[in-house]
């Protein structure tokens, strides 16, 4: 095998670099995760770093190699989210000037967190490769680009979570990590090739931004991406550096949807009690998009982040409920009469439904004059419970159906 851009004499130097700048982050089996996934599931909690994403590695180990010429001319680093953050608050520890190039997209916390950090924001373009164009301006007047991924030193730092992880946990045989340009995947992968070869490595994409399985397959073309909630593994195209580790290491990169993101999410939240991002929930959605992979196997499972917009959580938590029936909305045609609502709602009370929300639909198109449309948005424990108290209804007389929950 080629001599690689990055050894792990580079992952253990970067150890050494960025202690007691950044969290040595915990690790544990997650008894429940494990019981509900079919794995014994050791999970890395990278949410819990200061700016509560891992990009703290490899930008402080980046910056930390600076020239006294470089740190008095500034940094310039393109990011959404989690790069800009971790640039930010090592930028303003070391006291170099940092500026960061965010699309006009970016949502407004995370602006508004990074120039909290001490950096000057720039917004342009609608894309983070939008912005990298002016980014490249920037470092072409004297700044010093911070690259997200594609940089030996970032990757070096991102693979000190393989030696903390395999330090903790010797008996694991598998990891997962989340892949968007590869950095994270890339370093531990060196890590992990050097001290337990054994050992297999798994990145994991969500499907609308699959750049790196297909890149490792010969596909460098940009994706064509879209919506998603995994959007700090967003990206069209997979870093040169991290493609040509990846594949020398013979990294698998599995693929997921977006309901195994939002299903991952949720679960870490509920069993976890812990606040992950989509991309950070995306080694869960792995094991339950495949079973079959790592049944009764010993995983690793770095939880990469926790930045997530609260507007996308809160959909999420209740998207989740839905899938899971334990929250639905019935639509049911009654007599508008006195009484008759509440014998309705005796019904679902005696099957053991919780009423959340009610909604009378008396002027609705296609509603009899004498009648009327009742939705009810209801909490059951599950979709065997649902079930019963739709059959509980049906079975009293009342016509109901199940209304679509977006």
């Amino acid at each position: 095998m080629a001599s690689l851009p990055v050894t792990i004499a580079d992952v253990e130097a970067a150890a050494s670099t960025i202690a007691g700048g950044v969290v040595r982050t915990p690790s544990a089996v997650s008894q429940t995760l494990s019981e509900v996934l079919g794995a014994t599931v050791v999970v890395k909690f990278e949410s819990l770093q200061f700016t509560a994403a891992f990009k703290e590695r490899g930008a402080l180990n980046r910056m930390a190699a600076l020239t006294p010429e470089e740190r008095a001319g500034g940094v310039v680093a393109v990011s959404a989210g989690n790069h800009a953050q971790a640039v930010a608050h090592h930028a303003r520890r070391l006291g170099v000037q940092a500026t960061i190039v965010m699309p006009v997209t970016t949502p407004f916390v995370k602006v508004a967190r990074t120039r909290h950090l001490g950096a000057v924001v720039e917004q342009f373009g609608q894309t983070v490769g939008e912005a990298m164009a002016r980014g490249r301006e920037l470092e072409g007047e004297g700044l010093t680009m911070i690259h997200p991924y594609d940089d030996p030193l970032v990757i070096a730092g991102q693979g000190t979570i393989a030696l903390e992880l395999l330090a903790d946990h010797p008996e694991l045989d598998a990891l997962i990590v989340p892949v968007g340009g590869g950095g994270l995947a890339a370093g531990m992968a060196v890590a992990a090739a050097a001290l337990r070869p054994d050992m297999e490595m798994y990145g994991v994409q969500v499907v609308r931004y699959d750049s790196m399985a297909r890149a490792l397959a010969g596909d460098a073309e940009p994706v064509a991406g879209g919506p998603t909630m995994a959007d700090g593994i967003a990206v069209s195209c997979a870093g040169g550096l991290t493609v040509e580790i990846l594949r020398a290491l013979a990294c698998d990169v599995l693929t997921v949807d977006e309901d195994a993101i939002e299903d991952a999410v949720n679960l870490v939240l509920e069993i976890e009690k812990v606040v992950v991002e989509g991309a950070g929930a995306a080694g869960i959605a792995a094991l339950l998009a495949y079973p079959g992979r790592f049944a009764g196997r010993t995983v690793g499972v770095v939880l990469s982040g926790g930045n997530i917009d609260p507007r996308v959580l809160a959909a999420s938590i209740t998207r989740g409920l839905v899938r899971s029936g334990r929250l639905s909305t019935l639509r049911a045609s009654i007599d508008d009469q006195p009484g008759v609502l509440a014998k309705l709602l005796t019904v679902i009370g005696d099957a053991g439904g919780n009423l959340l929300e009610l909604q009378h639909q008396r002027l609705a198109a296609g509603v009899p004059i004498r009648s009327v449309d009742v939705d009810l948005c209801v909490e059951t424990m599950d979709v065997a419970h649902r079930d019963r108290v739709l059959h509980a209804l049906a079975s009293a007389g009342y016509a109901v159906g199940l209304l679509p929950t977006s």
